[in-house]
């Protein structure tokens, strides 16, 4: 009798990262073909969507980013939060551990400096927010997949952010950006809900 073959793990694991790989330079590359005028409008078409849920609204404390060019800039909603009295953060990246953490944003002219990697984040006098203390936490991604399933570029940074994060975790996306299905590692971090210019998306596993 033939024993059946054992599945090596390291040669799933290889295959998927190969074909996130793949979808990434796919992504990139639709992404690209966006103009800014495209790109501004869908994101005010998201966040009036984001303006209209109870769960963004009754948020007291938050974690937005600093949109990168092909990432939905939701950046007037969060002042808007801060205005309205809202604790608004944004990722900083803390080079001892080679992760990110929130930290507080009070004065939008004051209180960002350019970061890791070019990107605005808090300056380092601004005060930390403890993860576990969020209630709803924007992540942007190059795609999605309406299991929650996230592409993000390659790096591991929110991988590592979002399990110590409390209350919803959204994903941020062109309507273009969600995919049938995302490959999916043991590290990945699934989402609670998905952001798009025309709506608002719960997988199954989280509705009811």
């Amino acid at each position: 009798m033939t024993e059946n073959p054992q599945v090596d793990p390291s040669h799933v694991t290889s295959q998927t990262a190969l074909l996130k790989r793949e979808l990434r330079k796919r992504l990139r590359s639709e992404a690209r073909l966006r103009t800014i005028a495209q790109m501004l409008a869908a994101s005010r078409l998201a966040a009036k969507v984001l303006e209209s849920r109870p769960e963004w609204v009754a948020a007291r404390t938050i974690m937005g980013y600093a949109a990168l060019p092909d990432e939905l800039d939701l950046w007037p909603v969060l002042h808007a939060a801060i205005q309205a009295g809202k604790t608004v953060a944004l990722p900083r990246f803390n080079p001892l551990s080679g992760t990110y953490l929130a930290a507080l944003v009070e004065d939008t002219s004051q209180d960002l400096v350019v970061g890791h990697l070019g990107i605005p984040e808090p300056a380092p006098d601004c005060a930390l927010v403890p993860l576990n203390r969020l209630d709803f936490t924007l992540v942007p991604g190059l795609g999605f997949d309406l299991d929650g399933h996230r592409l993000g570029r390659g790096r591991g940074f929110y991988d590592r952010l979002l399990p110590q994060a409390g209350g919803l975790r959204c994903g941020v996306a062109m309507d273009g950006q969600i995919l049938p299905s995302i490959p999916a590692e043991s590290h990945d971090q699934t989402l609670d809900c998905i952001l798009t210019p025309t709506r608002w998306w719960v997988p199954p596993r989280r509705a009811g």
